[in-house]
């Protein structure tokens, strides 16, 4: 039952970071980066220390006894993590949303579910444990849906321009001129590879939760991490943001958004940053019940990931303008996703019986 109850508590944070987003569409008077580095302060700051705090007994006295290596491991690794989102969030401009999504969700899904034990040098030893070969078959029936995905929201994307009159002439020109797979193919690449390091820095951090755990923080230990992970990505963050700001002289927009919707803005980062952050939480209460293969964390998060957004987009009927073949693609897509979720979760629990 561990094991179940560690995929449920993956669940719950997956459908935050699925969620995440959503506020950022009532956003007014603010560009990107405005936005971007408000609620980034929020999840991969301020919460991470508060968080800590209220959950890790003698959170000052885990810190000084945690070893030093593990704190900057974890940190640069968060920052690499910071950059493979920014490159995200880059690629989207010159691929679209739905291709950039399924190919660097899908490596780092694949990508950040191997690397520990493969840094370990245990993974000859998982391929050979019991259930390994329903966690093999979960991860790549994980990367295929996740690659569905990607080819239904493509599909999506199509139809929305073909169907959507508030699109004019020159708006579709633009979207068709600004399209580039050479420049956003390597951004997609750079940014799984990435996003992929942010499990291995959760990884890499676990001896400073060791000590957490000694401290009696049980099932929270994992919140001390991080500081450090959440910390680097946020440098990067705040970096490129401050940059952005510098560029294009957005400075201002943090005293100001025209109109009353400056109060509302704060509050939506704000909302923003608690949804995102709720994945770290959850995540790591998740993790400490996967048992023997708890770095199939990783996977089990990104599929769910994916799996909720597109549960979210249907909810919400981004999807209603689509043809049936693109709702085909997708209801497969949803398929192969749930059935990855469920080999994982049976190799798993087969492991915990061996």
């Amino acid at each position: 039952m561990e094991v179940v109850n560690g995929v449920l508590y993956h669940a719950v944070g997956a459908s935050g970071a699925a969620l995440c987003y959503t506020p950022q569409k009532a956003v007014k008077g603010w560009s990107w980066q405005t936005y971007w580095l408000a609620q980034a302060f929020i999840c991969w700051f301020v919460l991470p220390l508060i968080v800590a705090y209220l959950t890790i007994p003698q959170v000052m006295q885990v810190l000084k006894e945690a070893p030093a290596y593990a704190m900057q491991r974890s940190f640069l690794l968060g920052m690499a993590y910071g950059i493979g989102g920014t490159a995200f969030g880059i690629a989207i401009r010159y691929v679209g949303f739905s291709l950039t999504y399924a190919i660097a969700v899908g490596i780092s899904c694949v990508l950040g579910t191997l690397l520990p034990p493969l840094v370990h040098g245990t993974l000859d030893d998982v391929m050979k444990s019991n259930g390994a070969a329903f966690l093999i078959m979960g991860v790549v029936m994980g990367a295929v849906g996740i690659a569905l995905c990607g080819v239904a929201g493509r599909n999506k994307e199509k139809d929305i321009e073909k169907r959507n009159i508030d699109f004019s002439f020159d708006e579709k020109q633009k979207a068709k001129n600004e399209f580039s797979l050479s420049k956003g193919l390597p951004l997609c690449l750079l940014a799984g590879i990435l996003s992929a390091l942010y499990g291995f820095s959760l990884d890499q951090g676990q001896p400073i939760a060791d000590v957490a755990a000694k401290y009696g923080a049980g099932n929270f230990q994992g919140n001390v991490i991080y500081i450090f992970s959440n910390t680097g990505a946020f440098v990067t963050t705040l970096l490129y943001c401050l940059y952005l700001h510098t560029k294009e002289k957005t400075f201002y927009q943090y005293r100001t958004a025209g109109g009353n919707s400056l109060t509302a803005n704060y509050l939506l980062s704000l909302l923003t940053g608690l949804l995102w952050y709720g994945q770290f939480f959850f995540y790591g209460l998740g993790h400490v019940r996967m048992g023997t293969y708890k770095f199939t964390s990783w996977a089990i998060h990104m599929i769910m990931l994916v799996l909720f957004s597109a549960v979210a987009g249907l909810i919400m009927k981004e999807w209603k303008q689509c043809s049936v073949t693109t709702k085909r693609w997708l209801t497969i897509a949803l398929l192969v996703l749930v059935i990855a979720i469920l080999l994982l979760t049976y190799g798993n629990y087969l492991g915990e019986k061996k």
